[in-house]
């Protein structure tokens, strides 16, 4: 199982990046696919989830709004679509699966490396 990050890079304050997830290994279609980050010196934190499907979709507080979470099973892929980024968006940003929790967003038990995100003042 492996699940690849990719997409990052820098950009200004209110800024957009999208951010994609492929995976290798095993086929997407059956799992809920899910997005979290760290940023130096801080906890990890669960940032979005998506259904298997794709019917449903959860963020944390502090990206809705602003970020989307997509998938297109048949190319086995998941998006994150970042729009008016922030400073403190700044982080590692990880692909994981399965979505365990949807209340937190944050217990996986796949992930691969992440994909860095530096938003400037």
């Amino acid at each position: 199982v492996q699940l690849q990050a990719s997409g990052g890079g820098l950009v200004q304050a209110g800024g957009s990046l999208r951010l994609a997830c492929a995976a290798s290994g095993f086929n997407l279609d059956y799992y809920a696919i899910g997005w979290f980050r760290q940023a130096p010196g801080k906890e990890r934190e669960g940032v979005s989830c998506i259904s298997s499907r794709g019917g449903s979709t959860y963020y944390t507080d502090s990206v809705k709004g602003r970020f989307t979470i997509s998938r297109h099973n048949a190319k086995n892929t998941v998006h994150l679509q970042m729009n008016n980024l922030k400073p403190e968006d700044t982080a590692v940003y990880y692909c994981a699966s399965p979505c365990v929790s949807y209340s937190d967003l944050n217990s996986y038990f796949y992930w691969g490396q992440g994909t860095l995100v530096t938003v400037s003042s």
